[in-house]
């Protein structure tokens, strides 16, 4: 899925938010501005949104030199996430079908993402989401996928993420007891986005085999990641791809079992799957 103009001003707004976020002078936020303009001016419309957002979020990283530019609010957000697990596992108890609310609670999690246009809030989303239908439903052909696999590659997304992750990746192997889980998470920090470094001590340790993609841009590039990665996505059984980043990267892979869990949060998605702002959406590539 390759970028639209509505993607470049949300990029722009996105350096803006970079300058919010961090607190900083309005001299040094010119600097992140104006860097931001010269990126956008050579954005190409022959690539996804994220493979033309990286260079931007690297040179930002490096003008201020921070590393992880959200590394405080990622683990900010991890902590928000695990005050609300005891609620969804909660709803899960008292679920009629248990996969499906299970299915839901990953999605919950889809709200954090500061590269969206579109903010939610996270403990008011996993009510709202416990009473929402799937826009696009495939629950059911990914149930039947599932109970069919050996080998589950789960695309990770942002941070925070992790924890409705965790408990939906339990369900999934109390279920489906044969499967073993690999989840991809970045090779290096780009925006809030999940990498071994926010996963230490984290009990997806134990419940899957977490896997650094090598992948530097906020979307699984198949051609960026490491030999390893490429072997188990290629030999996967089923694939669960987190988030619009993901999806606007690998849209259009149909030839791999990829399922899309993702909330809309902007226009552009929503034109491509014609669905409206808020939906949640479970659809099979």
């Amino acid at each position: 899925m390759n970028i639209a103009t509505d993607c470049i001003a949300c990029i722009f707004n996105q350096a803006l938010r970079v300058t919010k976020v961090l607190g900083l002078e309005d001299n040094k936020s010119k600097e992140v501005l104006d860097l931001a303009a010269l990126h956008v001016a050579d954005f190409s419309f022959s690539q996804t949104p994220p493979t033309n957002a990286t260079p931007l979020y690297e040179d930002i990283a490096k003008l201020l030199h921070k590393e992880d530019l959200y590394a405080k609010i990622k683990e900010e957000s991890i902590q928000k996430a695990q005050k609300l697990e005891p609620k969804c596992l909660a709803f899960l108890a008292q679920s009629e079908d248990s996969f499906l609310t299970a299915t839901k609670i990953a999605v919950v999690g889809n709200v954090i993402d500061l590269a969206s246009e579109v903010m939610y809030d996270l403990d008011d989303e996993v009510d709202k989401v416990m009473q929402t239908d799937f826009a696009i439903d495939d629950t059911s052909q990914l149930k039947k996928t599932l109970s069919k696999s050996k080998k589950v590659v789960y695309l990770a997304d942002n941070a925070g993420e992790n924890v409705f992750d965790a408990i939906y990746i339990d369900h999934l192997k109390k279920l489906l007891q044969e499967i073993e889980v690999y989840y991809f998470v970045r090779g290096k920090p780009i925006i809030n986005d999940l990498t071994l470094n926010d996963l230490e001590n984290d009990r997806l340790h134990q419940l899957t085999t977490v896997v650094d993609s090598g992948v530097s841009t906020p979307g699984i590039i198949y051609e960026q990641m490491q030999s390893e990665a490429q072997q188990l996505f290629d030999s996967a059984d089923c694939i669960i791809s987190k988030g619009m980043g993901n999806y606007e990267c690998l849209s259009e892979k149909s030839n791999y079992p990829i399922f899309f869990l993702l909330k809309i949060k902007c226009n552009v998605v929503s034109r491509a799957l014609n669905r409206p702002l808020g939906a949640i959406i479970c659809k099979k590539s």
